[in-house]
């Protein structure tokens, strides 16, 4: 599960995202308001930990132009400005909870499980590239509607590819969504790569699941 921490203050950002990943999450970092801005509008999060004083671009801007962008990902504001007036405007401009520094961590590892279970019921449940649907929920894929049996590592693979239709995606960034904390051996990627083709794509004479040679996988609609 992937988190987007925006914070500035790097000591305190470099704290959370070794913490989260202890916890089993996929921890992207920005340290001004611009790079997570982008980071929020062109990669998929669960949730986002999002400071107010940020370089370049304030929190408050970030979250609204992300809530302009019809980006629906959760927010945890994590600020020092503990104003009534702060939190009321960061709530009015898409924020969906607030913290204040000092804050306690367990209080915070809570929030984002709440957050988490919030976000979870408006979640897309079924992926859908071209013939190929994939049923979140119940772990189902279909293609040409035939049902298609994948193992739980295939499915997190193709799921992976399937929130990004038509991007290029690295084995790397694979590694670290579809399997966390399992291996650091891109090689399997490769492999998972293949077993996948041979039930999505060879027997419906397709190649949706295409390299892009040295930089990684892309899942696209050939019909």
């Amino acid at each position: 599960m992937r988190v987007l921490v925006v914070e500035d203050e790097k000591e305190l950002a470099e704290m959370l995202r070794r913490g989260l990943t202890a916890e089993g999450y996929v921890v992207d970092v920005a340290h001004d308001g611009h790079l997570g801005l982008q980071l929020a509008l062109t990669d998929t999060y669960a949730v986002i930990v999002l400071d107010l004083m940020l370089p370049v671009l304030n929190g408050y801007k970030v979250c609204e132009r992300m809530r302009e962008a019809d980006v629906r990902t959760p927010v945890l504001i994590l600020t020092a400005k503990a104003g009534e007036y702060d939190q009321t405007d960061a709530l009015d401009g898409g924020a969906d909870d607030f913290l204040s520094k000092p804050f306690s961590y367990p209080v915070l590892l809570a929030r984002l499980r709440a957050l988490l279970r919030r976000g979870a019921s408006t979640l897309v449940q079924e992926l859908v590239v071209g013939d190929l649907v994939l049923d979140t929920a119940r772990h189902a894929c279909r293609r040409a509607g035939r049902a298609v049996e994948l193992t739980p590592r295939e499915f997190a693979l193709v799921e992976v590819l399937a929130r990004r239709p038509g991007e290029t995606v690295s084995k790397h960034e694979i590694l670290l969504q579809a399997w966390p904390g399992e291996t650091e051996d891109v090689n399997l990627v490769e492999v998972r790569i293949s077993a996948l083709r041979r039930k999505i794509d060879q027997p419906f004479n397709r190649r949706s699941v295409r390299t892009v040679r040295g930089v990684g996988y892309q899942l696209v609609d050939d019909r």
